[in-house]
């Protein structure tokens, strides 16, 4: 028997007019009370409060809505958390969630009608938010970037890149390791798994194709109208230039933890809508050794009083000063900064030459390898950002795009021309350049560890600017060197292709 004859309520049955409009009503609500007496008279069953660890995975914790009182909202819904990755030792693990009445939305994949809602931690005795939330950390930099006087609102626009598989297959233990994956659309794919013969994708071969060779354009459209529903302004989808099913969703500009909020549910949009139509979405920044990997580039403009500051008509690329100032900071924190941006070692599988993936630090009008991209059809003062291009789904949205406006700002703070220091523009194919010139452009860290180190060198910009909590660096540093270590000490499976007759 189907879901939707069991519980005739569920959100697929609700009607898709209703679902919109009762996340609208959510989100118009003006204090916990109106929420709760509008989900009252609601279908809606179940209050779902999710919350993010450190290194950037959802959590959630389920409450039957007849349970709940608008006290919730001010004493919490307490939680361990000592099992959280880089919250808390298990001798103080006792913490509260404090959930965000103005992030609801509904849940679509939810058999039983269910109100999703986004918390953040806080200490058990005192309520007081927890220094290490990721949240509270893009919060602090929301109010350091208004209390800093060059702006008061930052906008940010992600791109979601991720792969679409038909089926994945992987383990690890002492005795193996393995990963294999399937795609519909690859010319690689295995006879047995041929269901469209003809319409496979070449190698790098994907980017912008229409059907039947992009497989996967109703699941996006599906995607999207989720994504809408919920209230994340989509931008457009397109299939992306991995041949295996590589496929992006562009975000319309939102402020920081709107931008970082609506991430995380995009995901979880993205993996459970594609589960329902029997693939498996990964955000991997490189699944594959001989495709493009896959980033989350991020859109980002300053604006103050509602005036947009980054465009100037007689500027570089139509770039103001304090665009170069803004750009100049995150430039020469870049090594520091891929220990938050680009948190994970397959992060550094997908930062090599000869996939669009930027592997030096130079800024550049239309320049795909440049670290930071200067879109050339951005024209109007409205729409001039600068693109923030190394980063991938590995960070944390929250701490990634805290870390990179705390470089930002120390930029503008410093006046720090990236013009002055060798940070470009270079609007050429480096590989053009002399290798004596090539060879003052300073690389990205080619590894984890590598960027670990420039981070213990270089972490006064995060930390003296109230940002991010001083007791942060050595956490996340302890946490992903553990994860490091665990990847560098076991055996690769090519390694047994090349050295197992030796």
């Amino acid at each position: 028997m189907s879901h939707a004859l069991l519980f005739p309520n569920s959100p697929r049955n609700i009607g898709e007019t209703a679902v919109s409009e009762l996340t609208r009503k959510l989100r118009e609500s003006g204090n916990p009370e109106e929420l709760l007496k509008i989900l009252e008279d609601s279908p809606v069953a179940f209050l779902d409060l999710r919350f993010t660890d450190l290194p950037g995975r959802w959590h959630h914790v389920t409450l039957p809505l007849s349970s709940v009182r608008s006290e919730l909202f001010t004493s919490g819904v307490g939680f361990d958390g000592s099992s959280v990755a880089g919250f808390k030792t298990v001798e103080r693990g006792d913490m509260v969630l404090l959930p965000d009445f103005t992030t609801a939305s509904i849940d679509p994949f939810a058999d039983h009608p269910t109100a999703v809602l986004v918390a953040t931690a806080a200490e058990a005795d005192s309520r007081s938010p927890f220094s290490r939330d990721p949240r509270i950390i893009a919060a602090k930099a929301e109010e350091v970037l208004a209390a800093s006087g060059h702006a008061d609102v930052s906008l940010w626009s992600p791109e979601l890149e991720f792969y679409l598989f038909s089926r994945v297959s992987y383990a690890e233990g002492p005795s193996g390791a393995h990963y294999e994956v399937f795609s519909d659309e690859a010319a690689w794919t295995h006879p047995e798994l041929d269901e469209q013969p003809g319409y496979r994708i070449r190698r790098g071969c994907g980017y912008h194709v229409v059907p039947p060779s992009d497989m996967s354009f109703d699941l996006r459209n599906e995607m999207t109208l989720h994504m809408q529903k919920a209230g994340i302004p989509v931008k457009y989808h397109h299939h992306e230039n991995g041949a295996p099913g590589q496929v992006e969703i562009e975000v319309l500009p939102e402020s920081l933890i709107e931008a970082a909020d609506h991430l995380m549910l995009a995901k979880y949009i993205v993996r459970n809508t594609a589960s329902q139509w029997g693939k498996a979405a990964t955000f991997m920044p490189k699944p594959l050794a001989t495709e493009s990997g896959s980033g989350m580039h991020f859109h980002v403009k300053l604006t103050r009083d509602g005036r947009p500051l980054f465009h100037d008509e007689s500027g570089y690329a139509g770039l103001s000063e304090k665009a170069l100032y803004f750009i100049g900071g995150i430039l020469d924190h870049g090594r520091a900064l891929a220990a938050i941006t680009n948190p994970s070692t397959n992060s550094y599988r997908r930062l090599r030459p000869g996939f669009e993936a930027p592997t030096n630090l130079f800024f550049s009008a239309a320049n795909r390898s440049a670290a930071i991209r200067i879109p050339a059809y951005a024209t109007t003062p409205d729409s001039k950002t600068v693109e923030f291009r190394p980063s991938d789904a590995t960070g944390n949205p929250y701490l990634t795009m805290a870390a990179l406006l705390a470089a930002g700002l120390d930029g503008m703070e410093r006046r720090h021309d990236p013009r002055d220091n060798g940070f470009g523009p270079f609007d050429v194919n480096l590989s053009s350049l002399p290798l004596s010139e090539r060879n003052k452009i300073v690389p990205l860290p080619s590894r984890l560890e590598e960027a670990l180190d420039d981070l213990e060198r270089d972490s006064a910009f995060l930390t003296e600017s109230g940002i991010f909590p001083k007791d942060f660096i050595s956490v996340w540093i302890d946490l992903k060197r553990r994860e490091a270590e665990e990847v560098r000490t076991r055996p690769h499976p090519f390694e047994y292709d090349l050295f197992f007759d030796c």
